[in-house]
């Protein structure tokens, strides 16, 4: 049998990009069966992916990764391996840009350990499955949004509120939403979870003033 691979798709690059964000999808603790395209998972992730687009008019190339497998599968983190190959795939495609990782669930997860490449200087994570021990020195010097539902049951915003206020304390420019009510698959209000994601990671790469989508929100706390 073939080794699976990833599979890395550019939706949207404009003509001159000033950076790029890459959209990564949740999985599960243990799997290795392959992420096919129509995985649920994988297909959450096309709003947020074309939101970024809209917001950034052009000027953000946003790319989606499909993992080889469906599976965090410690201790070889696979999805962590695919994200750092994206990385530089993104690298040799598009050049020597800016990047947001913006990740949901094992995404998010994924998306923090991959924080340390040099192109890395935003990262977004909805819902992300965290836990105690989970590294931050990678995260230093990148901006970071991490939002959560208060009625998840498939990962925890209280792990989520204590990685926030860990990685805060140590000087990471770090912004928490709460989203009253919400689970996790970011069904309800989801324009709202795509606004959100969209702001800050356009804001970010682009050196834009905070926005007011991710400032001024009765559900924040930063």
């Amino acid at each position: 049998m073939a080794p699976r691979t990833p599979t890395l798709t550019v939706d949207f690059a404009g003509d001159d990009p000033q950076a790029v964000a890459l959209v990564l999808h949740g999985g599960q603790q243990r799997s290795g069966r392959p992420v096919r395209p129509w995985n649920l998972a994988a297909l959450r992730m096309v709003p947020f992916a074309r939101r970024i687009a809209e917001v950034g008019d052009g000027r953000i190339a946003v790319a989606r990764l499909r993992y080889a497998v469906r599976g965090w599968n410690a201790p070889a983190l696979a999805p962590v391996a695919d994200t750092e190959w994206a990385l530089d795939e993104v690298r040799a495609r598009l050049g020597d840009l800016p990047v947001a990782l913006v990740g949901h669930s094992m995404g998010g997860r994924s998306a923090i350990y991959a924080a340390g490449h040099d192109r890395v200087t935003t990262v977004v994570g909805l819902a992300p499955w965290l836990e105690q021990g989970d590294p931050s020195g990678q995260l230093h010097g990148r901006q970071v949004l991490l939002v959560h539902g208060t009625a998840d049951r498939m990962t925890s915003h209280r792990a989520t509120a204590n990685f926030a206020n860990r990685i805060k304390a140590e000087g990471v420019d770090v912004t928490l939403v709460h989203r009253l009510g919400e689970r996790h698959a970011m069904l309800r209000n989801a324009s709202a979870w795509h606004d959100l994601a969209a702001d800050f990671t356009c804001s970010s790469l682009l050196g834009a003033a905070p926005s007011a989508v991710v400032d001024n929100r009765e559900d924040a706390a930063s």
